[in-house]
C-alpha cells in the first residue's frame, strides 16, 4: 500500500466535497437540526397530565383530595364536570388524560371509618403515559389516605403508626430523572451512524454513475488505497459533526459529563470509522446512488433508532430481536456513550463494548476493501 497514492485519493475527495456545497452544507447542518429537534421534541417525561374532576361530594374532604392532585407537578386540573358524561366526553376528545370521580357519600364514609372509593378513569390509548399516570394517581391517593389515618390516630391519642418497611430510595446517575440526559447521549450515536453511512454510501456509486470510476481504475491506485482515501476524507467531515454533537450535548442540553472525554472521543472515532466503512461497503456493492441511499437508510437509521437501546429497552424485546441487535454497532456505542456521560465509568466497565466496536470496524473495513477489489477485478 502506498501512502502517496492514498493521500492523492484523499485530496481528490476533499476537493470534491468542497465543490459540492449542497451536500457539504447538509452534512454539517443535519446533525445540529436532528440534535436540537430530537433533544427538545422527544421527551419521555410525563408531567402536567390534564385531569378533569367530577366532585359529587362537594365536601371539605373531597376538596382536600382534589388539592392533592392540583398541587402536584404531575397533574393539572382542566375543569370540573357536572356529570359522568362530561368526564367521558373530555377523555374521548383527548382534552383530559385522566378523570377523577368522587362519589356522593365520600365524606360520610371517610368520617365514619368505612372503606372509601374514588374512581380514576384513564385514557388507555397511550398505554405508556396512562400506566405512569396511574402510578402517580395511586401514590397521591395513598399519601392522602396515610395523612387521614395519621390525623385519626392523633385525635384518639394513639402513637403514630410506623410503616413496616422504610424504603430509602436513591436515584443514581440521573438524579432528577430527566429524559434529556437519557436521550441525548444515545442520540449522538444515532446521528453519527446516519450521517456517516449516508455520506459514504453515495461516494463510489456516484463515481460509477458519473463515469469517473473508470479513470480511477486506470491509475495505479489499489482498492485498499481507494477505500482508505475516501474514508479519510469523510472522516474529517464526520469528526466535525461528532465534536459538534458532543459540545451541544454538554453546553445546550446540560447533559452531565461524568466520565473521560478522551475515552469518549476515542470510542467515537472507532464507531465513526466503522460506520464510514459500512457506507463504503454499501456503495461498492451497488452501482446507483438511489439504491445506495436506500440501503444506507435501511441499514443505518432504522437499526440505530430502533435496535440500539436508544429509546426502547433491549431487555423488553423478544429474544430473537435481542440477538439481532448484537449485529449493529450502535447498540454498543449507545452503552458506551451513556456509561461515560451519566455513570462516569471507564474501560474496566466498557471494555467488552469497546472490543466489539473495534472488531466491527475492522471486519467492515475488510469487507469494503474486498468488495472494492471484486469491483475492480
Amino acid at each position: 500500500m502506498s501512502y502517496r497514492r492514498t493521500m492523492a485519493v484523499l485530496r481528490k475527495e476533499l476537493l470534491h466535497i468542497r465543490r459540492d456545497m449542497g451536500s457539504l452544507t447538509l452534512a454539517l447542518l443535519l446533525p445540529f437540526v436532528m440534535l436540537l429537534l430530537f433533544g427538545y421534541a422527544l421527551s419521555l417525561d410525563v408531567d402536567q397530565i390534564p385531569a378533569i374532576v367530577y366532585d359529587h361530594s362537594k365536601s371539605p374532604e373531597s376538596r382536600d383530595l382534589i388539592r392533592e392532585f392540583s398541587g402536584s407537578r404531575y397533574f393539572y386540573i382542566i375543569g370540573y364536570a357536572e356529570n359522568d358524561k362530561v368526564v367521558d366526553r373530555a377523555i374521548d376528545r383527548s382534552k383530559a388524560l385522566i378523570g377523577i370521580v368522587i362519589p356522593e357519600r365520600f365524606s360520610e364514609d371517610l368520617l365514619s371509618g368505612r372503606e372509601t372509593k374514588v374512581q380514576i378513569l384513564l385514557d388507555g390509548s397511550d398505554s405508556n403515559t396512562a400506566s405512569i399516570a396511574l402510578g402517580y394517581a395511586d401514590a397521591l391517593t395513598r399519601i392522602y389516605a396515610a395523612g387521614l389515618r395519621a390525623k385519626a390516630q392523633d385525635k384518639m391519642g394513639a402513637p403514630p403508626m410506623k410503616a413496616p418497611v422504610d424504603a430509602r430510595i436513591r436515584v443514581m446517575y440521573n438524579e432528577d430523572l430527566q429524559s434529556k440526559n437519557f436521550i441525548v447521549p444515545g442520540l449522538i450515536a444515532v446521528i453519527i451512524m446516519i450521517i456517516s453511512a449516508l455520506l459514504t454510501s453515495l461516494t463510489i456509486a456516484r463515481e460509477w454513475e458519473q463515469g469517473t470510476m473508470e479513470q480511477l481504475l486506470s491509475t495505479p491506485v489499489r482498492p485498499m488505497e481507494l477505500v482508505l482515501g475516501k474514508l479519510a476524507a469523510y472522516f474529517v467531515v464526520g469528526l466535525f459533526d461528532m465534536i459538534a454533537c458532543l459540545v451541544i450535548a454538554v453546553t445546550v442540553f446540560d447533559v452531565p459529563m461524568k466520565g473521560s472525554v478522551v475515552l469518549l472521543f476515542v470510542t467515537s472515532c472507532i464507531f465513526l470509522f466503522g460506520a464510514l466503512s459500512w457506507g463504503v461497503f454499501i456503495s461498492a456493492s451497488v452501482r446507483t446512488q438511489l439504491m445506495a441511499y436506500q440501503m444506507g437508510t435501511l441499514t443505518s437509521f432504522l437499526p440505530a433508532f430502533m435496535l440500539s437501546g436508544f429509546i426502547y429497552s433491549i431487555d423488553n424485546m423478544p429474544y430473537v430481536i435481542q440477538a439481532l441487535t448484537r449485529v449493529f454497532p450502535a447498540r454498543y456505542f449507545v452503552t458506551i456513550s451513556k456509561g461515560i456521560f451519566l455513570k462516569g465509568v471507564g474501560v474496566q466497565a466498557l471494555w467488552v463494548e469497546i472490543v466489539l466496536l473495534v472488531v466491527y470496524a475492522l471486519v467492515v473495513f475488510a469487507m469494503a476493501s474486498r468488495k472494492m477489489r471484486q469491483k475492480v477485478a
